[in-house]
């Protein structure tokens, strides 16, 4: 299957899944807080709000334009990381940030 079409699918199946967790939010935080330098934006947006705001709609428009899709993602870790106290409910969404990391990588996440 074409990979952009599983891309596609992916950032289907993660904005599902925020929106049932309820992590999903309606307002957005602002052209400023998207402006951060720092990795996931760490310093102005929560993990959730970053995979909304900034990678799911990054990726949709790569995978329109069926533009070049980035091979050096590690989402895996800093999800794990942020989430740790809240695996139990979170594992749905970490193994979707998974297979999203194993898709463009091609390299298993280490759990």
């Amino acid at each position: 299957m074409n990979q952009y079409l599983l891309v596609a699918g992916l950032l289907g199946e993660l904005t599902a899944e925020l929106q049932r967790l309820e992590r999903w939010q309606d307002e957005h935080p602002g052209e400023e807080a998207l402006a951060s330098e720092l990795p996931f934006c760490v310093d102005t947006l929560s993990f959730d709000q970053w995979l909304q705001f900034v990678l799911i709609p990054r990726m949709e428009q790569l995978v329109m334009l069926q533009a070049p899709l980035p091979t050096s993602v590690s989402l895996y870790p800093m999800a794990s990381e942020v989430y740790k106290n809240e695996l139990a409910e979170m594992a749905s969404l970490l193994r979707l940030i998974g297979r999203f990391d194993l898709l463009l990588t091609g390299k298993v996440v280490e759990k």
